[in-house]
């Protein structure tokens, strides 16, 4: 794709959009992207409708693990569904999609599917509330949980509050914000408030803003206070779950929570969703005294979906192969930074990776991110779209079992020609 791309099918559907759908988009994370609509996807690449070509590095913002379409994954859903996809009861393959899904974690007693992120972090939080006694909890600055009153949060410096009109101020009246890799201040809220506080929630690593992992010994500290202070420790895996290890960031880095909720690369793309924990924990869900519904928890779609997914990644791991492209695609791009004397900076893991411009030190918080030119790379991704790379424009980068060899070449030159063309 040269940098003018042709779009006017897809300008067509914008068009259409803006009259029966709000802002011409039903998530608001795309009211930022390129106004491209797509028609289909393969491995590592997409289509838009004006038969355009990209490699993909949002991979349906990260659950396209196995890249798109993954033939053993759709075909086993397709084949599910012959036989029915809802039951108002139970079905065999929930069971060996919650057995299989518990040995790839390998620390959880227990699952429960869902739908959504947002809703399995809802979930949690109500266990460790019902579990400890407490209402309060602690999350972090620049960490996402989902979109409900409760847990979206807008950070500006050292001050949060509401993210949106009609979010209601008073929701967050029970929640604490701490800047994130600096046990010492959870450590001074837990001294002085912790008997009030019910849950610590996280995500292990902070991918969904930054890229940014935890320091050395972080992690373990958060656990040895939440210990110390009877607090639930929950880790919001829904983006490193079986993404940047197979046990997720609880195998990575060696820390086991006490719930931990999952999601994206669970099911191949599929909409699935689980909670995983201790069984004292969890066991509240199936005697009906901590609720969780959902008509569609456990459909057959679903489970099918999480079966084969977890068989593939446990029958053939594509963990080092993700790990050995990642590596070489972010050494490629510090590589043309230097070449053409741009302040483009590069900071994560193989599999989730995120691209700014600004200072080359290291970003361990949202505060440190802050004072990098994210506005400026958002404009170079925007460009980079026009030259076939569809990349989110907060910078995140992810990298799936289907980008190979040629993926990497053709990323590289078309990043080189971006550069080449305008520098941003």
């Amino acid at each position: 794709m040269t940098g003018t791309p042709v779009r006017t099918h897809s300008e067509a559907f914008r068009q259409r959009a803006l009259i029966s759908v709000p802002g011409g988009v039903n998530s608001n994370v795309r009211l930022s992207a390129p106004p491209v609509f797509f028609a289909r996807g393969a491995g590592a690449r997409l289509w838009d409708v004006d038969d355009n070509e990209y490699i993909d590095y949002v991979l349906g913002q990260g659950p396209h693990f196995l890249g798109h379409a993954n033939a053993a994954v759709n075909e086993a859903v397709s084949d599910a569904c012959t036989r029915g996809m809802l039951f108002g009861g139970q079905n065999a393959l929930e069971v060996q999609a919650c057995e299989l899904t518990l040995a790839a974690l390998g620390w959880a007693d227990m699952i429960r599917l869902g739908m959504t992120g947002t809703e399995c972090v809802q979930a949690a939080l109500r266990a460790a509330r019902a579990a400890t006694g407490r209402s309060a909890f602690v999350h972090f600055e620049g960490h996402y949980h989902g979109w409900l009153d409760n847990v979206l949060v807008h950070t500006a410096g050292q001050q949060s509050g509401v993210a949106s009109a009609g979010q209601l101020s008073s929701h967050l009246a029970d929640s604490h914000m701490l800047p994130w890799n600096d046990a010492e201040a959870l450590a001074a809220l837990l001294s002085a408030s912790g008997d009030t506080i019910a849950a610590v929630i996280m995500e292990p690593m902070m991918v969904n803003a930054g890229g940014i992992e935890p320091l050395p010994g972080y992690l373990q500290r958060v656990r040895e206070l939440c210990d110390q202070h009877g607090v639930v420790l929950i880790f919001d895996e829904v983006i490193t779950g079986f993404r940047i290890a197979l046990g997720g960031a609880a195998e990575k880095y060696g820390v086991t929570p006490d719930l931990a909720t999952y999601g994206k690369a669970m099911a191949g793309g599929w909409p699935v969703a689980g909670l995983a924990g201790r069984r004292d924990l969890m066991e509240p869900f199936g005697t009906g005294v901590v609720n969780h519904s959902g008509t569609f928890n456990g459909s057959v779609m679903a489970a099918a979906a999480v079966v084969a997914t977890q068989q593939l990644l446990q029958s053939d791991p594509p963990y080092e192969r993700v790990e050995t492209y990642g590596t070489e695609l972010m050494a490629q791009l510090a590589k043309l930074a230097e070449r053409y004397e741009i302040p483009l900076r590069v900071q994560g893991v193989p599999a989730a990776f995120h691209v700014s411009f600004g200072d080359p030190a290291p970003v361990r918080d949202l505060r440190s991110l802050d004072g990098l030119d994210l506005e400026r790379y958002a404009g170079f991704a925007t460009r980079l779209a026009d030259h076939g790379l569809w990349l989110a424009q907060r910078g995140i980068w992810y990298v799936s079992a289907a980008h190979g060899e040629q993926e990497l070449t053709d990323t590289v030159e078309r990043v080189e020609a971006a550069l080449a063309e305008q520098l941003p």
